[in-house]
């Protein structure tokens, strides 16, 4: 891939918006994350004075500043410099990725639009469940609600769209499919992905440090259980399962 001039601009307040591509894809997520982690060790380490926040998206960066330690001049030169820096030999090292291991309860009340997949799909059951469980996924980004875990990329072979209807209340732990990416919901919310499975660990838990342990940039591999494994290791953190 060739990649085009990175936009960096101004947006409301003392922030800079950084704009990788204008695609969403693994790998200018990649540098999405390459970026991400290289600024938030100038800020851990104290190197770059005035840099109060670092949020990854899908194909672009936004750094917090406060105006009084810095400028929007000097973070621009910063990160221009940052980007000239990054290369696909060098980018894992940077991602430091983490790999973690999901158990999900595939189909009935877990996953009620494993039928659905099935029709679109002309698949069995079974064959969409191996397909998803036969990769790694990477997590792009966290959102839109606390804990989200967006994962891609899917097999072409399961790639569904949202339900015409989003429903008004989905249950933490659902494994859902939209396009080419499967989530994990980290709390009750509404949402429209399909739902194929439920894992019955917690990846978001707002009284830990840190709420979630997956990053942008890590590694997710799902396996399948039985409702019976299901309700053992219901309420378990992610962390106590590896």
């Amino acid at each position: 891939m060739t990649y085009a001039r990175p936009v960096i601009k101004v947006s409301g307040g003392y922030v800079l918006h950084v704009e990788l591509c204008q695609e969403i894809s693994m790998k200018c997520n990649r540098r999405v994350h390459a970026l991400y982690y290289m600024l938030l060790e100038e800020l851990n380490e104290g190197r770059t004075d005035g840099i109060t926040d670092v949020v990854p998206a899908y194909s672009s960066v936004t750094v917090f500043y406060d105006p009084r330690k810095t400028s929007s001049r000097e973070l621009h030169r910063l990160i221009e410099e940052l980007l000239h820096s990054i290369t696909e030999v060098n980018i894992d090292k940077v991602l430091r990725s983490v790999k973690y291991r999901v158990p999900v309860a595939y189909g009935e009340e877990f996953g009620p639009d494993l039928p659905s997949i099935t029709e679109i799909t002309g698949l069995s059951e079974e064959e969409v469940i191996k397909i998803h469980t036969s990769r790694t996924y990477r997590c792009y980004m966290l959102g839109f609600t606390p804990g989200f875990v967006y994962l891609g990329d899917v097999d072409d072979r399961i790639v569904v769209q949202r339900l015409p209807t989003p429903r008004t209340k989905i249950e933490p732990g659902s494994v859902g499919i939209a396009g080419k990416q499967t989530g994990i919901y980290g709390v009750a919310s509404p949402g429209g992905w399909r739902l194929i499975g439920r894992t019955p660990i917690k990846t978001f838990d707002p009284n830990r440090r840190p709420p979630t342990p997956i990053k942008p940039g890590d590694l997710i591999e799902f396996y399948s259980i039985s409702r019976e494994e299901f309700h053992r290791l219901k309420g378990k953190f992610i962390s106590e399962v590896q």
